[in-house]
């Protein structure tokens, strides 16, 4: 391990003081880093956009959403990343502040357990030809852009019709993205080693639309039908696209994965039995 770089939350409290932290103890390993920072969107360095292509492993200070941006981007180059987190919910930023340089070490002298995740890979087609593309860690949403707005999207899955969906949207997620926005609509949680596809219907018109679970080897497609509303393509809740009637999203498993160190099964059923509050008992 050479390289690395540390890609630094501007709205979180101490992360420049651990980047600084961690950047002094990468050199004294004889690691080199740089620091740059991300407002939420996209990461620069006096508008110098990240090239992560370089690095041999990536720290991320901030949550889950920081993880999210370096994880899709890093994917391409196997490049694995170290999450450290100061956010809240913490599912994907699974290395505490205060246990950093531990975990850090042991991923330096190859004790650390990386977990590869699988992303999901979406294009838009329009008028038979393809207008946009996204790669995915958590999700891709294909819903209104307004908040209440119903919209009508026909739904099929390696070529079988599912049939139409009335509702404020769908939700297309990986086993990872199965506790984010996917398990706030009523999905199920999925283990994320799984390579699963999720499809959650949001506020769907109709009490018999449920999520569905599918394997690695197909694809979702879905068709937007005309609608009142306008609607938009959202990946990972950072990157949209508007979309038009008559436009076909297809969607399933990437051949990337990413590659998130320290981040083992322990440490995600102890997210889920914290974060969702879980006692084993009459009032779990």
């Amino acid at each position: 391990m050479k390289k690395s770089l540390i890609l630094v939350n501007t709205f979180k409290k101490d992360a420049d003081r651990i980047a600084g932290e961690i950047k002094a103890h990468l050199e004294s390993k004889g690691v080199s880093s740089k620091l740059f920072a991300y407002d939420g969107k996209d990461a620069h360095t006096k508008n110098v956009p990240v090239d992560f292509s370089g690095a041999d492993f990536v720290v991320t200070l901030g949550g889950d959403g920081t993880v999210l941006f370096a994880a899709r981007e890093c994917a391409v180059y196997s490049i694995p990343v170290f999450p450290v987190n100061l956010g809240e919910f913490g599912f994907l930023a699974g290395v505490q502040p205060d246990c950093w340089k531990k975990e850090l070490d042991d991923f330096l002298e190859g004790r650390a357990v990386i977990s590869r995740r699988s992303l999901i890979d979406a294009e838009v087609l329009r008028k038979g030809h393809t207008v946009f593309k996204s790669r995915s860690m958590n999700d891709v949403v294909v819903s209104s852009t307004a908040s209440s707005g119903l919209v009508n999207l026909e739904v099929a899955y390696n070529r079988a019709l599912l049939g139409s969906f009335k509702s404020t949207g769908i939700i297309i997620s990986s086993a990872t993205g199965s506790t984010a926005y996917s398990a706030a609509a009523g999905g199920p949680i999925v283990e994320p080693s799984l390579d699963a596809v999720v499809l959650t219907p949001i506020s769907s018109f109709s009490l018999s639309a449920r999520p569905l679970v599918f394997g690695p080897e197909g694809e979702i497609a879905v068709r937007v039908l005309p609608s009142r509303v306008a609607l938009a393509l959202v990946a990972d809740g950072q990157v949209d696209f508007s979309l038009e009637t008559g436009d076909v999203i297809i969607a399933g498993i990437s051949g990337y994965k990413a590659q998130l160190i320290s981040s083992t099964q322990e440490k995600f059923y102890s997210a889920l039995q914290s974060k969702l509050n879980w006692s084993g008992g009459p009032r779990a």
